[in-house]
């Protein structure tokens, strides 16, 4: 064998291997390929999956906020009409509020003219005494001394 043969022979076999060698990385990467449009379709499969449920949930939600909505306007409704109730207890309880004035008011000048009318009273019975002593008295001396 002459040194072009064996040169020629060793360049084959180094072919040969880079061959070899593109082969099995071709094949890692058809492998990793395959991986990875698997990979793919199973994230599509599960965005289809999330995009449905994120479109009943979007759609049970807008059902949601129109009723509370509806139940909104209807507390509001009925707070306008109570509205005048707390306004009328409000008046009633400044009205009660006065009459407690009044009747405190009251009360103290009755109590003075309770007062007044117990003095006024010792005074009549002082009085009715005083009289009753003095008819006696002078029915006493009238009996006595002859006309």
């Amino acid at each position: 064998m002459t040194g072009g043969e064996v040169a020629a022979i060793i360049a084959a076999v180094a072919f040969a291997v880079l061959v070899v060698f593109i082969i099995l990385v071709l094949m890692k990467i058809s492998k990793t390929v395959d991986r990875v449009t698997t990979t793919v379709d199973e994230a599509n499969k599960t965005i289809e999956v999330v995009t449905k449920d994120v479109d009943i949930l979007s759609k049970q939600v807008e059902g949601l906020l129109v009723k509370s909505n509806e139940l909104l306007d209807d507390v509001n409704q009925k707070i306008a009409t109570i509205d005048p109730l707390f306004t009328a207890v409000a008046d009633l309880s400044e009205s009660v509020s006065e009459l407690n004035v009044s009747s405190r008011n009251l009360i103290g000048k009755v109590g003075s003219v309770g007062k007044t009318t117990a003095k006024a009273g010792v005074v009549s019975k002082v009085g009715g005494a005083a009289f009753r002593a003095f008819r006696s008295k002078k029915a006493s001396q009238a009996s006595v001394t002859p006309k």
